[in-house]
């Protein structure tokens, strides 16, 4: 192994259906649900890697019948953060929803963008939006991601026609090649009467100059008896190529000139400023109010940052690309299993990489540092701190495995998901048979089950779905496993599961990497299945999951 970034790593990009280069104007605008993640080349990135090794030696969709119509949201703390009751979330997303939240003109370059000087906030609390446009003015309206009866959205504030200003140029910080911006703050956004969730802040240029979003979320104070949907807030600035830098390359597409530390202060460039949040998060986010279940949201940082958080948590849910971790938030989820919260991973290279978090000059826990295989650079790693390298890489590995019973195992693949016991409880009211395929489900980036890396037992296999990535054979599973708590710890093993959700057609379109209608109603089943049991409480305990391991892998 040479521990250099493979040529995806060095030059992501996004492709068509057809495997060609979708031009950068497109890539940029996101319209449409698309081939995804050339961007994410990401995982493999890194020391003792290669892209498809480890290194280790070793319709609309069936659910509509049983979702429960119009319900969904979240609730906890009244504004102000107290922790009281706040509105039902039955009432929140039975409001109508406004559709027109998506945008549908991103203009040109530098028309409008902006940050949020704060990546969550409590319920009544405020932040500054930054923003820089070359028209004389902009509308901010803030919509609440959800369900809301298909909407997906809810316009929840809206501000005055505000003034415009062109602002200054990124900022590189010669030593660590992060680009930030020193932008003045342009507003002040008052989040009292906002309930708690996801939310995308539109920014309208004048005149119709250009649009973008912001995200932001309203987190909870409180999480005991909800499910917590975790924003990977630093997942999302990674692979932020804002200004033509992120934690993979530089401007000139090289690993060697990649940022060493991203900053929050500074737009997202992916999905006109919603960064990975639309194509990982929002179809579960979807999926889970409409169902009406008991939710609290949260962010990456946020969960590093407050060890009880997570106290009395039915379940933390990791959605979609969920890479980079700080030790803290490591340990605080692990912490919370231990104590009988369940866990879900919904996706796939989950907890790869050790970061750090350090301040900006615009607040705390706003730069991510993660130098990979240059950690000895790292000041911090030099002032006796940990290494922000891959967490199964020595100094200090520490195999994601041990949280999530899977481990990262390669990219790229694009591969069938191979159901293994049609008779498990996840699976029921799916139809599914022994040996049933649904094309294109795993990949970009996909995990397994690997006992040469500490594996909690016991551990159950759901699905055993062959890949071969880069002529190396290998396989995916989705699994189940029960902690000493009684929690239960579910992995989809595949990136594409939330995306999945959203699935429809017969696929013919290469929309969602060609996935289809029936797909997405068995990853909705069991999503629904998954979630509801985590409702329930100690999932583990309630679902003993029968060891398979010897019995799949044949040893």
């Amino acid at each position: 192994m040479t521990g250099q970034e493979s040529p995806e790593e060095r030059s992501p990009e996004e492709r068509a259906p057809d495997g060609r280069p979708l031009d950068e104007r497109a890539a940029r605008r996101g319209t449409g649900r698309r081939r995804f993640l050339g961007l994410a080349g990401g995982a493999a990135a890194g020391v003792g890697l290669t892209a498809c090794g480890t290194g280790s030696g070793s319709a609309n969709r069936a659910l509509a019948a049983t979702a429960s119509s119009g319900a969904g949201g979240s609730s906890g703390a009244a504004p102000g953060g107290t922790g009281s009751a706040a509105p039902s979330p039955q009432r929140e997303n039975d409001k109508p929803g406004n559709p027109d939240w998506r945008i549908g003109n991103a203009g040109p370059d530098q028309a409008i963008e902006g940050w949020a000087d704060k990546v969550s906030v409590l319920p009544g609390e405020s932040f500054g939006l930054h923003v820089s446009t070359t028209a004389p003015g902009y509308k901010v309206s803030a919509y609440r991601m959800g369900w809301y009866g298909g909407a997906r959205g809810r316009l929840v504030w809206q501000s005055d026609q505000l003034p415009g200003t062109k602002q200054s140029a990124a900022a590189l910080d010669p030593r660590t090649r992060m680009i930030s911006t020193d932008w003045s703050k342009s507003t002040t956004v008052d989040t009292t009467g906002w309930p708690e969730g996801s939310y995308l802040l539109r920014l309208d240029a004048a005149d119709g100059a250009g649009q973008r979003y912001v995200p932001v979320t309203v987190r909870s104070a409180v999480t005991a008896g909800k499910l917590v949907v975790v924003n990977a807030v630093a997942t999302w600035q990674a692979y932020n190529t804002w200004s033509g830098y992120n934690l993979y390359n530089g401007e000139n597409g090289a690993y060697a000139t990649r940022s060493l530390v991203v900053s929050f202060d500074r737009p997202y460039h992916e999905y006109d400023g919603a960064g990975l949040f639309m194509v990982y998060e929002t179809p579960l986010i979807a999926l889970a109010e409409r169902l009406g279940l008991p939710l609290a949201y949260t962010t990456s940082t946020d969960l590093a940052g407050q060890p009880g958080l997570l106290k009395g948590a039915l379940a933390v849910l990791s959605l979609g690309h969920d890479e980079y971790w700080s030790p803290e938030q490591r340990a605080n989820v692990a912490a919370a299993r231990d104590a009988g919260t369940n866990l879900a991973i919904l996706g796939a290279n989950c907890c790869f990489r050790r970061v750090r978090y350090d301040p900006s000059p615009t607040g705390p826990d706003r730069q991510v540092v993660c130098y990979k295989d240059s950690f000895q650079q790292d000041p911090g790693y030099k002032a006796g701190g940990l290494p922000t390298n891959d967490y199964r890489v020595a100094p200090h590995a520490d195999p994601e495995s041990s949280l999530l019973g899977v481990i990262y195992d390669g990219y790229p693949v694009d591969a069938p998901y191979v159901v293994g016991d049609p008779g498990h409880w996840l699976f029921a009211g799916t139809g599914v048979q022994a040996g049933d395929s649904f094309a294109h489900l795993v990949g970009v980036e996909y995990d397994r089950v690997n006992t040469g890396f500490d594996t909690p037992r016991p551990i159950e296999i759901l699905a055993h779905s062959p890949v071969v990535c880069e002529g190396r054979k290998s396989f995916s599973d989705t699994a189940f496993y029960r902690a000493p708590s009684g929690a239960g710890v579910f992995a989809s093993g595949t990136m594409r599961w939330v995306e999945s959700l959203d699935a429809s057609g017969d696929g013919s379109s290469g929309a969602d990497h060609a996935m289809d209608a029936r797909t997405a109603a068995m990853t909705q089943r069991v999503t629904e299945n998954l979630l509801q049991a985590f409702v329930a409480g100690p999932a583990g305990a309630a679902h003993p999951p029968q060891d398979n391991v010897a019995a799949v892998y044949g040893t």
